[in-house]
């Protein structure tokens, strides 16, 4: 009787195996660690930025203008990713600067768009007040 009361076969099994969790754990991990990247990379707008040798990274900026190609002539304007006109430029680059005097102002040109326009657009960013711009390129020969 003794080696009956020994046994314990009625008893509950009580330990969890955690080996199919921590598999699925590291795999969503490995999948968001190749995503992010990717994610973070590509820019909202799509422009053919021209290449220079001696280009280095910009630092974030609060005055993103980019011009993006439209067609065989003209181009579409864009401030901090918002589709915009001139006279709207104008208007947000004076309430920036008032803020921030020494306000950074990045500019992205499609490499098709004529440079006049983009001096253009650099001489309104100058003759608001903004006296720290950049020209946003793509590094590489």
């Amino acid at each position: 009787m003794a080696a009956a009361s020994d046994r314990d076969d009625g008893g509950m099994f009580a330990s969890i195996n955690v080996t199919p969790l921590v598999d699925i754990t590291l795999v969503l991990l490995i999948i968001f660690m190749v995503a992010a990247p990717l994610i973070v990379a590509n820019p909202s707008i799509k422009v053919v930025l021209p290449k220079a040798a001696t280009g280095d990274e910009t630092p974030k900026s609060t005055l993103a203008l980019t011009m993006a190609r439209q067609g065989t002539a003209g181009y579409k304007l864009y401030a901090n990713g918002q589709a915009t006109d001139e006279a709207a430029m104008r208007t947000t680059i004076a309430g920036l600067v008032k803020g921030q005097p020494d306000l950074q102002a990045v500019i992205a040109a499609d490499s098709g768009i004529p440079y006049g326009d983009v001096m253009h657009v650099v001489d309104v960013v100058k003759a608001l007040g903004v006296s720290r711009f950049a020209l946003n390129t793509q590094a590489g020969p």
